[in-house]
């Protein structure tokens, strides 16, 4: 009976080819959608991938959850594995703007399609999608709170991220077109910490060095912000003014107990959804349904709606 069923099925395919039609045609993966992200050390990557994952089971798909620590030769070989495991998508967020281009033409070759996350390559109509957060907005926002709490005067210190990465140049330029706008402001130290809590912290003990009278931390990202938060507890400087952004649940805390003043939220969870929503969606019809720049707000993060935030997201 299923050899009888395979051959009708076969003609029926023969008969419409022949009329210049075609059958739908099913991803050879089948359904499996590969995620692939920094380090989950840092929560908001673990955010990404438990969003995007959860999102991909309730619509069906199994999942492949990889980690590139930011190593761009270790995300061409996470891409090989997802094209060796026949992956229908890739939700992807990148380890370099310049240096993942080829990793994601390589998917793209390979009839994969990449969605990507959080972070941008310098290079379009590769990617299905590239989803990322309002940063330049985002740090516009975080600026002014760190300038109203900074009440517009004194000595300030920014942690600025990877510099490879876009989005770390883009928060720099939002916080210093607020910033720099005031006189009685005075920027004595810009380093990078590489979005990292051990090296901000070992970085803010060396600031306080040279600059121990500061009044405020700007950070381009939680992670830093909270390294930074711990040096300046330790050195009895528990007063400094420090603004994060991302909206981890460890920052939040960190606000309502008075450590730290302000964060801003990139709902990565959300984020990473829509791309899964988005893969989904593509893989049905075989075009895109939203454009492939897309960018979504930020919102600003104080005492006053810190107890509605819960893992990238606003309760």
């Amino acid at each position: 009976m299923e050899k009888r069923l395979a051959t009708y099925a076969a003609l029926c395919s023969l008969g419409l080819a022949v009329f210049g039609l075609a059958l739908p045609q099913v991803h050879a993966a089948g359904k499996l959608i590969a995620i692939i992200t920094p380090s989950h050390d840092n929560p908001f990557f673990a955010s990404e991938a438990a969003g995007a994952e959860a999102r991909a089971k309730a619509l069906g798909y199994e999942t492949l959850v990889l980690v590139h620590d930011d190593d761009a030769n270790k995300q061409d070989q996470l891409i090989d594995t997802a094209i060796s495991r026949k992956a229908a998508a890739i939700i992807l967020d990148n380890a370099g703007a310049d240096a993942s281009i080829a990793a994601v033409e390589k998917a793209k070759a390979a009839g994969i399609p990449s969605f990507l996350i959080d972070r941008e390559i310098n290079k379009t109509g590769v990617a299905v999608a590239q989803i990322v957060s309002n940063n330049y907005q985002g740090a516009t926002l975080g600026a002014q709170q760190f300038l109203k709490d900074m009440g517009e005067k004194g000595t300030y210190v920014e942690l600025v991220g990877k510099e490879s990465d876009t989005n770390a140049h883009i928060r720099s330029k939002g916080y210093h077109d607020v910033l720099d706008q005031i006189p009685e402001l005075k920027l004595v130290e810009a380093q990078s910490a590489n979005w990292s809590q051990t090296e901000a912290n070992s970085k803010m003990e060396s600031i306080l060095q040279a600059h121990p009278d500061i009044k405020g931390v700007i950070s381009g990202n939680d992670t830093m912000a909270m390294g930074a938060s711990a040096a300046l507890q330790a050195a009895g400087k528990g007063n400094v003014i420090v603004v994060g952004f991302d909206g981890s649940n460890d920052v939040r805390d960190a606000i309502k107990s008075g450590k730290i003043k302000a964060t801003v939220l990139q709902p990565a969870y959300r984020i990473s959804q829509m791309a899964v929503e988005e893969a989904d969606a593509y893989l049905k019809s075989g075009k895109a349904n939203q454009p492939e720049k897309q960018s979504i707000d930020c919102v600003l993060i104080t005492p006053a709606n810190a107890g509605k935030l819960d893992n990238f997201q606003l309760k």
